[in-house]
């Protein structure tokens, strides 16, 4: 889950790291009023979860309370790459001496977060990594004893930071390290983090992104999820505890297991179809379960066929059958069903769901045969029984 600028920058003052003032704005007015708070020269950020933002005219600068509102009205009206914004951030503006990156991810080769920083910031890291690699510093944190404070005066040296800044930008890192630990992060990064010309260090702009599978542990940053970058699907889905994710296929998948789930999808190309999502419901998924599944899949108008795909392990053959019959009387589908079933009482479950008139498959091998097969209109219904 990525975080707003706004979000991101507040979490970073908690732990002690200067960001400029400023404030959030709903409508042109609440701008012009924090722009008359912070002494009327301003920045207005548009916040959406894209990059870019800036060479789409998503910030600019406001010499006057006027001009904020006048800028405010203008952004606030704009689409950036497909998203709504709904919100800007109104921050003093900066005379600006130096601009740095600083950034924490996690490295998979290394198996270890690393501390990025480079001597350029204000642009895409990325592009920086391609351009001149041997801008960007690296260090490697051991998570069981933490960043240490020669490490950051390592980056500070390698980086040509005034040695007058150290001590600062010390402070910085090491704040930056906690957020990155305490809120379950895969990314935080400062870019840039600037000198301005009255010497102070401050993060101009911030980031992070967190992990999802940590966000129980995190409610309060469940409510600052913008669903406005998510799809209405994958939203409705993560109401009932399902994983999905919308595919450009024709041929819907409802799975139990994420392996299970990535092997159908595996299957289904191998036999020439194209997979229309990624969804696993897990073990012992109820009819309601179920049901939902199904309005998700089928909310999607490409689909043309719906292939189940259930181990039963834990949940017995007999009881998902009864499950998906239920959902199915619920749902009603238009489009043709192929349900595999394997495991305990596979026989039972299958017998139920061919008289309730499914198609049926033994294997999966089978069942992605015949979803293709109808996907493609290659067969009707009547000749997969």
């Amino acid at each position: 889950m990525n975080l707003h600028e706004y979000q991101s920058k507040q979490i970073f003052a908690r732990f002690g790291i200067p960001i400029p003032r400023g404030k959030v704005a709903l409508n042109s007015t609440e701008a012009k009023h924090i722009a008359e708070e912070l002494g009327g020269k301003v920045v207005i950020k548009a916040q959406v979860l894209v990059g870019g933002r800036g060479k789409a005219g998503g910030i600019r600068l406001a010499r006057s309370p006027e001009e904020a509102e006048e800028l405010a009205t203008f952004i606030l009206g704009m689409d950036i790459k497909g998203l709504p914004v709904r919100k800007i951030l109104v921050d003093e503006a900066v005379n600006i001496e130096r601009e740095l990156y600083v950034g924490i991810t996690n490295d998979r080769n290394a198996r270890c977060p690393v501390m990025m920083a480079s001597a350029e910031g204000g642009v895409d890291i990325e592009e920086i990594a391609r351009r001149s690699p041997e801008k960007i510093v690296k260090v490697y944190i051991d998570p069981l004893i933490g960043l240490r404070d020669y490490q950051s005066r390592d980056i500070a040296v390698a980086i040509d930071l005034p040695r007058e800044y150290w001590k600062t930008f010390m402070s910085i890192a090491e704040g930056l390290w906690r957020v990155y630990t305490t809120h379950d992060a895969t990314l935080v990064e400062i870019n840039p983090l600037v000198i301005t010309a009255d010497k102070r260090m401050l993060a101009l702009d911030g980031k992070m992104s967190v992990d999802d599978n940590a966000l129980f542990r995190h409610p309060d940053l469940v409510e600052m999820r913008d669903l406005d970058v998510e799809a209405p699907a994958e939203v409705e889905a993560r109401k009932y505890g399902l994983s999905y994710i919308k595919l450009d296929g024709e041929i819907g998948c409802m799975v139990n297991g994420a392996g299970l789930a990535m092997a159908t999808m595996d299957i289904i190309k191998l036999h020439g179809g194209e997979p229309a999502n990624f969804l696993d419901i897990g073990g012992g998924a109820g009819a309601d379960k179920v049901a939902a599944a199904l309005r998700i899949i089928l909310s999607d108008s490409r689909v043309k066929v719906v292939l189940i795909n259930i181990f039963g392990g834990i949940t017995r053959c007999d009881e998902v059958a009864r499950g998906i019959l239920g959902a199915l009387s619920e749902v009603r589908p238009q489009v043709p069903m192929v349900v595999r079933l394997v495991g305990t009482n596979a026989e039972e479950g299958r017998k139920m769901l061919a008289d309730a008139h499914m198609i049926t498959a033994e294997t999966l091998v089978e069942a992605a045969r015949k979803a293709v097969a109808v996907s493609k209109g290659e067969l009707g219904y009547e000749h997969l029984d």
